[in-house]
């Protein structure tokens, strides 16, 4: 636990430390003169989300988003289902909050497990438009308990057994107007897991963005586990879709064979093999106040 503490303490110093990237004097023959400042190249995402991990996208300081995340069941065509619609479905609703142009922070709470999740996210680099910084840098991270009754979960040692954490590195990058990349190496973490997994998953993810009208997108979302189980290992995650958006709002409609929403669900735990016909329908919302 004092490894994560560390972990947060050190990444809400990072913005200023970084603040010096984007310093607008220099020191010139002992004298202090004014240079000009790097303006910023627009977001490489429009929304918090592309599909199942989150994006680079940090929220304008005093700006609060309100979120929802919405996993049908998995599409059977044997059974009168409607393509899941009818099926056991997950939901996330979540807000969160920009504190500091370079900090946002969040809260949400889950259907499934009834997950109750804490974010931050960092911007620690900042993409410009000279390409003096050619990318965008950020982190995220969650902390999560699991607020199920102790009859419905396996708690031996007590509230320690409920949290789980989540750290991710996003580096994304705004081509031009119209295509964004963007790739993550993450770390998950449960204090308790089953005997025939670990407690720690490393992953990574990879995601594009390409804009076909001034609000609408087409997106693509991979997400890698790399850390192996003694047995079930968890199934990669992939999901393609499109994104609508206005100046407030986003909302993503796609395929997908991840349920869990909170990301270390997904890479911990995910069972539904997209290869093997396993998929479902989702859609995230965000709007802006």
């Amino acid at each position: 636990m004092k490894n994560y503490i560390l972990i947060l303490f050190v990444f809400l110093a990072l913005p200023f430390i970084t603040n010096a990237q984007e310093d607008n004097t220099k020191k010139e023959n002992d004298t202090i003169v004014e240079k000009v400042k790097e303006k910023l190249e627009r977001s490489a995402f429009e929304s918090s989300y592309i599909f199942d991990n989150p994006t680079n996208v940090v929220l304008n300081k005093g700006t609060f988003e309100v979120q929802m995340n919405h996993r049908f069941g998995l599409i059977n065509f044997d059974d009168n289902d409607m393509s899941g619609i009818w099926g056991s479905s997950n939901i996330r609703l979540g807000v969160a909050y920009g504190v500091h142009e370079r900090v946002t922070i969040g809260f949400g709470t889950t259907k499934f497990n009834r997950l109750l999740d804490y974010s931050l996210k960092v911007a620690i680099l900042r993409q410009t438009r000279s390409g003096k910084m050619p990318i965008g840098l950020t982190y995220f991270g969650n902390w999560t308990v699991d607020a199920r009754p102790k009859d419905q979960g396996y708690f031996p040692n007590g509230v320690a057994d409920r949290w789980s954490f989540f750290n991710q590195i996003i580096v994304a990058k705004r081509f031009n107007p119209k295509f964004s990349v963007l790739a993550t190496l993450s770390l998950s973490h449960y204090n308790i897991v089953e005997n025939t997994m670990r407690s720690d998953m490393v992953a990574f993810s990879l995601g594009g963005r390409y804009k076909i009208t001034d609000n609408t997108a087409i997106m693509i979302d991979y997400s890698q586990p790399i850390t192996e189980f003694m047995k079930d290992n968890p199934h990669p995650g992939l999901s393609f879709g499109v994104e609508f958006g206005t100046s407030a709002h986003a909302f993503q409609l796609f395929i997908g064979n991840y349920n869990g929403i909170v990301p270390q669900k997904n890479y911990m735990f995910n069972q539904n093999d997209i290869f093997d016909g396993d998929f479902l329908l989702g859609f995230n919302i965000t709007r802006l106040y």
